[in-house]
């Protein structure tokens, strides 16, 4: 297949990605779309009875080396209506992928490649679920891709590394009597229980040299009688750290806090942890691998220096669950606006080509180190 043949085809099914979003867990057809086009490509496919995902192997032996690409959409509110929306680039991530498969397709290689198509990054659950499938075994290297907002990156430039903070996602409870507004004594009221925990976490305090941040993102208290005080509510908490060691930190403090509020209020909070991201692992030879390939591909000037983001990915899983892989994410510039997760979010698809090419290249030099 010719460079061009792949580059329209890359249109076409960016274009069917986009146009089918599918939220966590939920990308059924999806990775039917995705098992139809690789096993037509002669490709090895496991898929899986039990959730939504595959990988995929051509080349046979070791060293084996794979690339992971996210699938999932984001439920959030376009145009006044909530539906799933690929406002992340997953869309982009997985059409990059498969043009990296054509690519590698047509070139010569011993050992194994891998295409991990992996669901629920945005749960922050699936990298661990794909590493209960077996998709890292007998992995050497893995990386992946991930398009960056005009904030971070130029349009056509690229860093061999992402250096992603941790996250928490935190979601509590409130449980009580709802009381009558004429008498306020006789209950808490679930609106003043969340606005002190929210008050409290501003005075959260760790090492002002390590990027962190936490804040309430979501509120549920009360209903339509405004008569009514809720004893009953519940809220959702996004925790960043920079690094794993600042993020327990933070939880800690904040766990405490929902502790005290708790018993000042004579009220029940309980809570759950709905994911946890681990901030990134640093490979030098992984990252050395994706530095050549950018620069082969888009020249040495477009090579910037690694990429420090308070934005996590459960991409960091692989390496926390296998130390022993040498793992990468390269971050692609593309003229993505306003930014990442807003509905409106738009990028120059003529960059797609290229982060195929680049993901190839990468994986032929780490063919060829072994």
């Amino acid at each position: 297949m010719s460079t061009i043949e792949v580059e329209n085809d890359l249109k076409e099914i960016f274009a069917h990605l986009h146009e089918h979003p599918e939220t966590s867990w939920n990308e059924v057809q999806t990775t039917k779309y995705i098992i139809d086009l690789l096993e037509k490509e002669g490709c090895r496919v496991t898929s899986f009875s039990d959730c939504t995902g595959l990988f995929a192997d051509i080349g046979t032996g070791k060293p084996v080396v794979a690339i992971r690409a996210d699938m999932d959409a984001l439920w959030q509110e376009v145009d006044g209506v909530f539906r799933a929306n690929h406002s992340c680039g997953h869309d982009a991530h997985m059409t990059m992928v498969i043009g990296a498969i054509r690519l590698l397709l047509a070139s010569k290689f011993n050992g194994t490649v891998r295409f991990i198509f992996q669901p629920a990054e945005e749960k922050g659950n699936g990298a661990l679920k794909m590493v209960e499938k077996g998709a890292i075994y007998d992995v050497d290297y893995l990386f992946g891709i991930h398009l960056r907002p005009i904030q971070e990156l130029n349009t056509g430039f690229a860093t061999p590394i992402i250096v992603h903070g941790a996250g928490c996602f935190m979601h509590a409870t409130i449980s009580g009597d709802d009381s009558h507004g004429a008498r306020p004594h006789l209950t808490s009221n679930a609106v003043d229980i969340i606005t002190s925990v929210n008050h409290l976490f501003k005075f959260i305090n760790v090492d002002p040299q390590v990027p962190s941040s936490i804040k309430i993102t979501s509120i549920q208290a009360g209903g339509d009688n405004k008569n009514i005080i809720p004893g009953n509510g519940n809220f959702s908490v996004d925790m960043r750290a920079q690094n794993n060691e600042t993020m327990s930190l933070l939880k800690e403090k904040a766990l405490k806090i929902i502790e005290d509020v708790q018993h000042l209020y004579n009220t029940k909070i309980d809570y759950y942890f709905e994911s946890e991201l681990p901030a990134a692992i640093v490979n030098d030879e992984a990252q050395e691998i994706m530095r050549k390939a950018i620069i082969k591909v888009i020249g040495i000037e477009k090579c910037t220096k690694p990429l420090i983001t308070s934005g996590g990915d459960d991409f960091h899983f692989y390496t926390i669950k296998k130390p022993e892989l040498k793992a990468t994410m390269i971050g692609l510039g593309c003229d993505l606006s306003p930014g990442l997760h807003h509905p409106k979010m738009s990028f120059n698809h003529g960059m797609l080509f290229t982060g195929s090419e680049i993901l190839k290249e990468a994986v032929l030099i780490a063919l060829e180190n072994n």
